[in-house]
């Protein structure tokens, strides 16, 4: 194997409900699924908030692989399941899946949410991703890169935001992710 990158990684909460809650353009499906994904993010910014950002990070990951590593929309019976889960395996507190309704976490929530669009505008989606300062929208890939091709992938990214006039990349997705 060839070079490896060192990375600090920092995750903030970006909620799809406060990114998509004033769009009139947003089908009913999908605003089905922007206000169910309001709870995990509720939850997530509870983890951040009582148990700091690398409880975070690893709840984002155990209740990734549950649920955003799937090509469906989960139903908010599943969401909690996979919210029950993904704090019992990280050794997280239990009663923190109470955070699911909102309003107690909403003013935390909105300023990470907040914080993150001020990097880049409003005519983003999520992820957005910071690197060496400069932040965009992405990348979105369908399938995880390992190895030499996440160091090339990261690389990419990185000469891309190195590059004053990088505006944006983008194309359709044609087929479902590659789950590994």
């Amino acid at each position: 194997m060839g070079r490896r990158t060192q990375l600090r990684v920092r995750h903030h909460v970006m909620s799809l409900y406060l990114l998509n809650r004033d769009r009139t353009d947003v089908v009913q499906e999908d605003r089905r699924n922007v206000e169910a994904s309001r709870g995990p993010a509720e939850v997530a910014t509870a983890v951040a908030t009582r148990c700091g950002p690398e409880a975070l990070a690893d709840f984002y990951t155990a209740f990734g692989h549950r649920v955003l590593d799937v090509w469906r929309r989960p139903a908010a019976a599943e969401y909690h399941e996979a919210i029950r889960a993904a704090l019992a395996e990280v050794g997280l507190p239990a009663d923190l899946e109470d955070a699911v309704e909102p309003e107690e976490n909403d003013d935390a929530m909105r300023a990470s949410h907040d914080a993150a669009v001020a990097l880049v505008g409003g005519e983003v989606r999520t992820p957005i991703t910071c690197i060496d300062g400069v932040a965009f929208f992405g990348p979105v890939l369908n399938a995880i890169p390992r190895g030499e091709h996440a160091v090339q992938v990261f690389e990419g990214a990185q000469l891309l935001a190195g590059y004053p006039q990088f505006y944006e990349l983008k194309r359709t997705r044609m087929q479902p992710p590659v789950l590994t």
